[in-house]
């Protein structure tokens, strides 16, 4: 305050008048106002309170925690999940002209010759689910799981398909949907992040960071990536000559620093800079525990064909369950090798036997462990592969957006159906389509969540994981 301001403070409180409370302390009652805006709007947290601690949704969730096996690149369904009798009989062929109207790919002319499946499908299950010969193990779980023919997304390039199935949107800068649900829902661990992401297969992500970024959310709910073998995150360890009780007494000297900071500030990128070295120093000693896959029981290893010290899909998988058991809220695992534009029978044999048997494992055990029911489980890429061939030979396909399978399991999921369908040569999906925003609209619900309330405001709109879309697919809630 000002002297003025000293002086009536000094006087009888009569003389103290409603015009010069507002003119003279202007300032202050701004302060407090912003102060309150920035709260309310999720820019400041309460001093002291853990952006990652436990919340609760908007509704009792089935699930608790997702775990998303990414398959950068896009599998084709045509191999894999959706058998079309008809595409094979017309191989070679044109397609019928009334199926190319308005359509678009990204690299072949789409007048190219229609390519029929390469691999043999048959019936499994109670449930009779048609697979492909290539995913054996899957075949043995396929009464747990359900398969969605009838996917579709916006994109039909890797790094917007790869940023949509993450983000919802085509462009970079938007939350993914591993920072909403820990933004939404927090973390059950105290010494691991609640977001972690997993990479494997032969190159990295197109859509690169993006897919597992925070983006216009606070930094403590962006993906955390682990190394599958060797030091699970660079850096984690002590330098030489520094050992626990010294690194313990700097972090409590820097966390008082940036505790007053944040205390005068609000500012959440001070809280996540205070959460993040506290979680460091526990990752410590919580992450060479977790990545020490030796632990494992001989049959569990065998069962997901994991070798311990190996980086490999395998033991992501096994890594996956045993943080989801940690309490880790969300994990990804990036698998990027299903661009097959040539090549398309050998590497769907590669990529299938890398695949398969760790993806069933994952489901087998997360049941046997009574996991499987609060866990939410999804398999898929970016977009399908077109229905006709790509390059000279016949043994390649482009990028499809207009019709592509995915899977889920668990956490509310119904288990051991089929649904939606494509047309008859897998051109487009015709019955029960499913988006990539009704996809998210439906994973939140699973984890307690109305779509359209779990927002967060930036640049003066509420921004939302589904957009203005999304619709619930309640024919996939058991």
């Amino acid at each position: 305050m000002n002297c003025q301001s000293h002086w009536y403070l000094n006087q009888d409180p009569k003389l103290i008048t409603r015009r010069w409370f507002f003119r003279d302390c202007a300032v202050g009652l701004g302060a407090i106002a912003l102060g309150q805006l920035l709260r309310q709007s999720g820019y400041a947290a309460p001093s002291g309170v853990n952006p990652l601690a436990p919340k609760q949704g908007h509704f009792p969730g089935k699930a608790k925690r997702v775990i998303f096996l990414f398959m950068a690149g896009a599998p084709s369904h045509l191999e894999l999940f959706d058998y079309k009798p008809q595409l094979a009989k017309f191989n070679g062929t044109l397609p019928p002209p009334e199926l190319l109207k308005g359509y678009r790919t990204a690299f072949i002319n789409p007048s190219s010759k229609l390519l029929g499946p390469k691999f043999k499908f048959a019936k499994h299950g109670k449930c009779g689910a048609e697979l492909s010969e290539l995913l054996p193990h899957l075949a043995n779980v396929v009464d747990d799981i359900a398969i969605v023919r009838s996917m579709v997304t916006d994109a039909f390039n890797h790094a917007p398909g790869q940023i949509m199935m993450n983000t919802g949107a085509q462009q970079f800068g938007r939350p993914s949907m591993g920072a909403w649900v820990t933004y939404g829902l927090g973390s059950e661990s105290q010494d691991l992040p609640g977001f972690v992401v997993l990479n494997s297969g032969a190159k990295g992500t197109s859509g690169g960071h993006s897919n597992w970024g925070c983006g216009f959310l606070p930094s403590v709910y962006q993906g955390v990536p682990f190394r599958s073998s060797g030091e699970p995150v660079l850096y984690l360890s002590n330098p030489k000559g520094i050992d626990r009780e010294m690194q313990r007494d700097s972090l409590d000297t820097l966390k008082r620093l940036n505790q007053k900071r944040l205390d005068v500030t609000g500012d959440p990128e001070i809280a996540t800079r205070i959460n993040s070295f506290e979680m460091a120093y526990r990752m410590q000693e919580s992450a060479p525990e977790l990545m020490d896959l030796s632990r494992e029981p001989r049959e569990v290893l065998e069962m997901y064909g994991a070798e311990p010290g190996k980086a490999s899909y395998a033991n992501n998988c096994l890594l996956a369950r045993r943080l989801i058991e940690r309490g880790v809220r969300f994990v990804e695992l990036f698998h990027e090798s299903w661009d097959q534009h040539g090549n398309l029978v050998a590497d769907l044999k590669k990529n299938c036997k890398d695949t398969d048997k760790p993806s069933a494992a994952l489901v087998k055990d997360l049941k046997q462990r009574g996991l499987l029911e609060d866990t939410v489980v999804i398999w898929g890429g970016e977009f399908g592969r077109t229905p006709m061939v790509q390059g000279g030979g016949d043994d390649g396909r482009d990028h499809h957006p207009s019709a592509f399978t995915m899977w889920l399991a668990g956490g509310g999921v119904k288990p051991g159906i089929t649904y939606g369908e494509s047309d008859e040569f897998g051109f487009n999906a015709v019955k029960d389509k499913v988006h990539v925003h009704d996809l998210h609209a439906t994973i939140l619900h699973l984890l307690g969540f109305d779509h359209t309330k779990l927002t967060y405001r930036f640049q003066g709109r509420d921004f939302r994981l589904t957009d203005v879309h999304g619709e619930v697919v309640t024919k996939l809630l058991a």
